[in-house]
């Protein structure tokens, strides 16, 4: 009954009432930093909305949707207090002098030309993931931030929750020695995602890879702490209204041992908008996963994606009992509930205090991931998704 309760009590923290930061005091010194949100994503709400109210250092501002009446119903729905539409609903919202933050969830084939114009505009961004349709996009968004002097995070949210720190710490420790192979997956039962999706619009930046396929990707890098040394083989499934666009995706890819004799870690990376239902007719449940075997055993995080929901982490020493551990909340803090988000939320505004962040997602990071989903796009056979038209005017 306690883990049912436990798990009522953190989906309800983390998306309905989030906790107000542990161990920091109210900045009063300074207005808060007022966000932006280019259009009115489904995602916006459990991404930023309800993350920036528990937070005393950011305002809800402005959202801009090319429906100027959506754009008011988002904004009065989740306590904005304005909003913008029409053809030029997105340029009136950056030129608002008001913004500090501007959050880009549009479709990824959007992505480098509204977040180029928002650094223009001198703002910070906050920008979903694939970060691009191609690395050299990414490259260009990160140089433009710095040479403005601009906080640009691309945002793996996952990546700041204490469950994965936790794994990668029990990795770093030693205690299971070098990793050997390690696997990733996120896939989600067929019919969850539509025709219509923009996640299957080429022109857009779509596929799988690009869309859930960047999360395990990301994560086996993170967990070897390298990049990889090749794409031994990548094989993609074509959606038949468009065969350009993969449905799913499997490469296989090898990084460098961390012994200097040591053989080559192997990884396979899955990603899937249709895993078949079983019977014909009953939806499987979603596969999101990371498993990395070691030299002295192996350690396995069960849905890394989003854990404040549920995850398990299992570590089994090829000479001890196994144990499963389970990681809400860093060491220190007084409570639990904080989702991934939360987390990402807390640390892109440190960022921007020029306080020191708990994790980080660099630049090189970034565009590392961008070029090793070109790579694996290349092997498939797909090749990479347009890159943008958009050129940013010089003065």
């Amino acid at each position: 009954m306690s883990s049912v309760f436990g798990l009522f009590k953190r989906v309800y923290a983390a998306f309905i009432s989030p906790p107000r930061p542990f161990n920091v005091e109210d900045n009063t010194a300074s207005p808060p930093l007022k966000i932006g949100i280019l259009g009115a994503a489904a995602i916006a709400p459990p991404a930023l909305v309800l993350p920036a109210k528990s937070h005393s250092e950011v305002e809800l501002y402005a959202v801009a949707a090319r429906d100027i009446s959506r754009a008011e119903s988002f904004a009065k729905k989740h306590g904005f207090k304005k909003w913008y539409g029409g053809k030029d609903g997105y340029q009136e919202l950056l030129d608002d002098p008001a913004i500090d933050i501007v959050y880009n969830p549009l479709p990824n084939g959007l992505h480098y030309e509204w977040t180029m114009k928002a650094l223009a505009a001198g703002k910070h961004v906050l920008l979903e993931k694939p970060s691009s349709n191609t690395a050299e996009e990414t490259r260009r968004m990160f140089s433009l931030a710095d040479q403005k002097g601009l906080v640009l995070l691309e945002a793996f949210h996952y990546r700041f929750h204490p469950a994965v720190q936790r794994v990668r710490a029990i990795i770093d420790s030693g205690e299971l020695g070098a990793i050997k192979e390690v696997n990733a997956t996120l896939a989600f039962p067929k019919g969850l995602i539509g025709n219509d999706d923009i996640r299957m619009n080429y022109n857009l930046g779509g596929g799988a890879m690009m869309d859930c396929g960047c999360y395990p990707l990301s994560c086996v890098r993170y967990l070897t702490s390298k990049n990889p040394s090749a794409v031994i083989s990548a094989t993609a499934t074509p959606y038949p209204r468009d065969p350009r666009i993969d449905t799913g995706t499997t490469a296989n890819l090898t990084f460098a041992s961390s012994n200097p004799d040591g053989e080559p870690v192997k990884s396979t990376i899955k990603c899937d908008f249709a895993i078949p239902l079983r019977l014909g007719f009953i939806p499987r449940w979603p596969e999101i996963s990371v498993r990395a075997v070691c030299e002295r055993g192996s350690v396995e995080l069960f849905n890394f994606v989003m854990p404040v929901i549920y995850h398990s982490i299992t570590v089994t020493p090829d000479s001890d009992v196994p144990r499963t551990e389970k990681a809400y909340t860093f060491e220190g803090d007084k409570g639990e509930g904080w989702s991934t988000y939360r987390y990402q939320l807390e640390a892109f505004v440190d960022k921007i205090k020029g306080r020191t962040p708990r994790t980080w997602m660099s630049p090189e990071d970034s565009i590392a991931n961008m070029e090793w989903i070109e790579k694996i796009y290349e092997e498939s056979g797909l090749g990479s998704r347009p890159q943008s038209t958009y050129v940013l005017p010089t003065a």
